[in-house]
């Protein structure tokens, strides 16, 4: 990155990061908070509004896959950019194209630049928050994630206001892609150029065995399967956690979304002091704890047979859930050597459990049922939390090695 940062700098810098997370998430909350409006607009049935949404999922898992080359190639800062913009562009087509001009295509069409942008911010988001833990030599990736999950919450009310008030799709989501890019122009010129970058002389090739040379490697590979099993306990919850309340614990649907309130704020509030208790008991400590607690909750939930007492289990799956990601992403950037080859991977799969998982889990519980389905998360979990010596800090002799296997 060139010279040394002012301390001005350095926190102008976390600001701006603490506001693109933050602003992504308040961008994906926006389309959710719309996809029954949207889905009636076009005229379409549920089964036929999940292929749509399948749009998103494409276009998201391109972009993971793309974006550790195209950090490596032009910095962290331009691809968040980048991808906040695209994101805002997919926000106002898909009003347009379920509003103005409603087609089926267009908004499939729409959440694919959506994803794609979502994506390669998301990779360029945590790269960034890496570096400035690096920067700043203490924890503070959790401490985004709770920003994102800020976000979210603060989407989702101005989604339930602007439906209260009948205001149309096209008007709500222009007016969100607005706030949205300018607040990223903004914060743009405080994020130092070339963070995220490859160090001086490594070229695309060079990046593109990068990419590949890190599943090479066994602590990558461990820190995946960690993300994996963690991210999947929080998708599956997101996506299916007031179905369980309604067809497991025969509630309202009301009584569903009151339960998943309860998930999104203990992990929103987990996550803001996050930061204090990795710095005071380290990464492996809280993992472990982390996976203790969600399989806790998630037995309670299975087995416990009573509304408030899956209340409790719902507290310590939430808490359970809110470290695991970003501190395997923490981990995957210990090495500055190849940082966004190793976030990128491992962001790549812990996107692929929250797209792919709670699909699969779906299909498990039209067999199962959605209460015993759950299982396949506490094995999930309990295999992370097996694992979580692997997010050890890598001494110097280890990173020298990584990177001579990156450049061969």
């Amino acid at each position: 990155m060139g010279q040394a940062l002012t301390t001005k700098q350095i926190r102008l810098w976390r600001m701006a990061v603490y506001f693109y997370f933050g602003l992504s998430g308040f961008a994906m909350a926006s389309w959710v908070a719309q996809t029954p409006n949207i889905r009636d607009a076009l005229g379409v049935s549920t089964a036929q509004m999940g292929w749509i949404i399948f749009g998103l999922s494409t276009g998201s898992i391109i972009g993971l896959m793309c974006a550790s080359r195209l950090i490596a190639r032009f910095g962290g800062r331009v691809i968040m950019l980048t991808g906040l913009g695209l994101s805002s562009i997919g926000l106002i087509t898909i009003g347009l194209g379920s509003s103005w001009v409603p087609h089926v295509w267009i908004v499939f069409s729409a959440l694919a630049i959506f994803g794609f942008g979502i994506g390669i911010c998301d990779v360029a988001m945590n790269v960034e928050g890496t570096a400035i833990e690096k920067t700043v030599k203490k924890s503070i990736l959790t401490g985004f994630h709770a920003v994102y999950s800020l976000g979210t919450f603060f989407g989702a009310m101005i989604g339930s206001l602007v439906n209260k008030i009948h205001l149309p799709i096209l008007t709500h989501l222009l007016m969100i892609a607005l706030i949205v890019l300018f607040l990223i122009i903004f914060f743009f010129r405080f994020v130092p150029v070339g963070s995220g970058q490859e160090e001086a002389g490594e070229n695309n090739e060079t990046t593109a065995k990068g990419n590949l040379s890190v599943w090479k490697e066994q602590r990558t590979v461990l820190l995946g399967i960690i993300v994996l099993g963690m991210a999947f306990a929080e998708g599956s919850a997101g996506d299916w956690l007031p179905l369980v309340i309604v067809d497991g614990y025969d509630k309202t649907p009301a009584s569903g979304s009151l339960m998943f309130s309860l998930f999104v704020a203990t992990m929103t509030i987990s996550r803001a002091v996050g930061d204090i208790l990795l710095d005071k008991f380290g990464r492996v400590a809280i993992l472990r704890a982390s996976a203790i607690s969600a399989a806790l909750g998630l037995i309670i939930v299975i087995f416990g047979g009573n509304y408030y007492t899956a209340a409790i289990g719902i507290v310590l799956w939430g808490f359970g859930s809110a470290y695991g990601f970003p501190i395997g992403l923490s981990a995957a950037g210990d090495n500055p050597h190849g940082v966004a080859a190793r976030v990128g991977a491992v962001t790549t799969v812990g996107y692929m459990a929250f797209l792919v998982g709670p699909p699969v889990l779906g299909a498990i519980a039209g067999s199962v049922g959605i209460l015993r389905s759950l299982i396949f998360v506490l094995i999930g979990v309990t295999v992370a939390g097996s694992l979580a010596h692997a997010a050890r800090p890598v001494s110097p002799n280890v990173k020298k090695l990584e990177a001579e296997a990156l450049e061969q």
